[in-house]
């Protein structure tokens, strides 16, 4: 039996678990061959806090539901899927124990997986079904991350565009951090995103416009979707790197020095507001069917994560009409032939069109980042750091 003196040990003991967790996280590939249990114990540590976060969202929906997607939890698919959640994280932390000979990432996992299961059994009266007029996308974080990370981790575990690089590399806690903080916040986000639109909708009549439009094929407007919004992005984020004041916010965006399937959630709000508010005009001002943007939602996320991850696919003729990682990743890189290039998010013809397409043969940039490293960590230090007088630099002698 433990005992401890004062709640002093009972931190340490803490986060002396949570860092064994986090150096197993970011093992480095040569220490993990298949057959480890590295990648069993991540993933089921995946599960586990997404089925955690699953059952604190069943406990308060009124406080942590998004109303988008809330017919997923009427549907009842919630359920079931809580259930597979759980299983997973059980059993895929059990192989893990099993593999593997250090147990941080199996016991941790099978910790949390015993604690949501308990917590499943019984939920709070306080919770209702009313929605409050705040909320937090808290199942928008979990759908994301859960979806997401279950794809992106294996692909770059086994499709490496650098294999020295960690799937879990520095600072991924920090952007994982974004990803919730944009995710939780996406209330506020919808609103900033739709008040640009909501704009031109008072202001210029489009009906005929629109009635075309929508009549057109399902899969020719979510094309036109991608297309319209794509243009609109490449000017926005063309002026971002263009006028110093907002490079300093996008800048932020840039300070990531490995790519991987989380550095695009690095970006600071303003820019969020910014870009989401721009971009989406075309989209919901023209008349386009619900069905399609929701199409189009859809893809940007999954695309978004693709197109900054580590993965070294040699997509072939297909560089030529789409952003591929490569592609992306010489737009964050830090090299000579790396600054102020590839724009596009969807489509490279914008570049090619207005100068600034730039895809060796076979390449990759050799360093990403913010030259001169001017950008500080931590979320809190890079959300005031735009704000700040830049400091001059000292003549030199």
């Amino acid at each position: 039996m433990f005992f401890f003196k004062n709640t002093r040990d009972i931190d340490e003991v803490d986060l002396g678990i949570l860092k064994k967790v986090i150096t197993q996280l970011e093992t480095p590939r040569d220490q993990r061959p298949l057959g480890s249990g590295w990648l069993s114990g991540s993933l089921a540590l995946l599960a586990s806090i997404a089925g955690f976060l699953i059952v604190l969202l069943r406990w308060f929906p009124e406080t942590f539901s998004y109303p988008e997607i809330a017919f997923i939890q009427d549907s009842g698919v919630v359920t079931a899927f809580l259930r597979f959640v759980l299983l997973s994280g059980y059993a895929l932390s059990l192989l893990s124990l099993i593999l593997s000979r250090h147990k941080s990432l199996g016991w941790t996992a099978l910790a949390v997986s015993v604690v949501a299961s308990l917590m499943a059994t019984t939920q709070p009266q306080i919770a209702s079904d009313a929605q409050q007029s705040f909320y937090f996308g808290l199942d928008y974080f979990i759908i994301n991350v859960l979806v997401v990370g279950f794809l992106f981790v294996p692909l770059e575990r086994f499709f490496p565009a650098r294999g020295e690089q960690t799937v879990f590399r520095a600072e991924w806690q920090e952007d994982m951090f974004y990803y919730l903080v944009s995710s939780m916040l996406v209330q506020v986000l919808g609103f900033i995103t739709l008040a640009p639109s909501n704009y031109v909708n008072a202001q210029i009549p489009l009906d005929d416009v629109r009635i075309y439009i929508v009549n057109l094929p399902f899969w020719l407007q979510v094309v036109i979707i991608m297309m319209a919004t794509d243009f609109v992005q490449y000017w926005v984020h063309r002026a971002f790197h263009t006028f110093p004041v907002l490079w300093r916010f996008h800048s932020i965006h840039h300070s990531t020095k490995k790519m991987d399937w989380l550095a695009g959630a690095r970006m600071h709000f303003v820019e969020i507001a910014v870009l989401r508010g721009l971009t989406a005009v075309p989209m919901f001002t023209l008349g386009f069917d619900p069905a399609a943007i929701q199409a189009y939602l859809l893809i940007v996320y999954f695309y978004s994560s693709f197109i900054h991850a580590n993965i070294g696919w040699k997509m072939g003729f297909l560089e030529r009409f789409f952003v591929t990682p490569r592609f992306h990743h010489w737009h964050h890189g830090s090299d000579r032939d790396a600054i102020d290039i590839n724009y596009a998010s969807h489509f490279p013809i914008y570049d090619w069109l207005f100068g600034t397409h730039h895809l060796p043969e076979t390449e990759w940039p050799e360093n990403y980042g913010v030259v001169g490293d001017t950008v500080p960590r931590g979320y809190w230090r890079q959300f005031v750091y735009p704000f700040l007088k830049p400091e001059k630099k000292e003549p030199a002698e």
